[in-house]
């Protein structure tokens, strides 16, 4: 019997309890801060209406809300699908997929709404570091932090190749330079600064801080591949 095995696992589960509590609390928590402006979209959510719901910063933060069950659910099949394959951290990597993506779109979404003069404004370009931050006030600049906060939370978890902090650093300003690019070149009178780069890619490094002690313990255990059969044999043969 293994006995580091089974007194590991507890630690482990009890990992990815507080894991999910942390994002259900602050999931609550969000919720009930923003309580008042996501009640106002609520109606023509409710009704399937684009305008109003899909194309406002509320709609959109109420139906990723409305969404989380979902999540949970394909988290939990993904989870069961690869626990029967016998891949391990089944749940951590499962968890950290769904993340990204639940985590990420709807920043995406929102930072490609087009403005009122999309398509008949001259795309507009700041490149002087730091000069729009002024204005981009608190609400602005914690908005930029989270675009590409869960990316930078769960990438690491996910990805072995990702698991240090200037590799996060160099794919929130990646991405963000990408979003910023594709603003300009469709004209959704906005602003392409290079101030959104850099806060989107320190949200990105500072929400994998927050998920350091996950993605270390990543990189450091072994591989999930299963050994070749020669390889097994020659290993039995050897020890015997």
């Amino acid at each position: 019997m293994d006995h580091n095995a089974s007194l590991s696992a507890p630690p482990r589960l009890t990992r990815q309890a507080v894991l999910l509590g942390l994002a259900g609390l602050g999931t609550a928590g969000a919720a009930f801060v923003l309580r008042r402006p996501l009640m106002m979209s609520a109606p023509r959510c409710v009704a399937g209406r684009w305008h109003g719901c899909f194309d406002t910063f509320n709609g959109v933060v109420l139906m990723t809300l409305v969404a989380l069950p979902l999540a949970f659910l394909v988290v939990w099949a993904l989870a069961r699908l690869r626990r029967a394959a016998g891949v391990t951290s089944a749940w951590r990597k499962s968890l950290a997929e769904v993340g990204m993506v639940h985590g990420t779109v709807p920043f995406l979404w929102m930072t490609m709404m087009p403005g009122g003069g999309a398509g008949t404004v001259p795309p507009r370009v700041s490149l002087v570091p730091l000069r729009d931050l002024v204005t981009m006030g608190p609400g602005g600049i914690v908005g930029n932090l989270l675009v590409f906060a869960a990316l930078g939370f769960f990438a690491p978890m996910r990805f072995t190749a990702l698991a240090s902090l200037p590799r996060i650093l160099a794919l929130g300003a990646g991405c963000s330079a990408l979003v910023e690019t594709a603003q300009y070149v469709l004209r959704l009178d906005r602003v392409s600064s290079v101030d959104d780069v850099l806060v989107n890619a320190v949200g990105a490094v500072l929400a994998a801080l927050a998920s350091r002690h996950w993605w270390r313990a990543t990189a450091q255990a072994p591989s999930d591949r299963p050994r070749p059969a020669s390889a097994s044999a020659s290993a039995s043969a050897s020890a015997g």
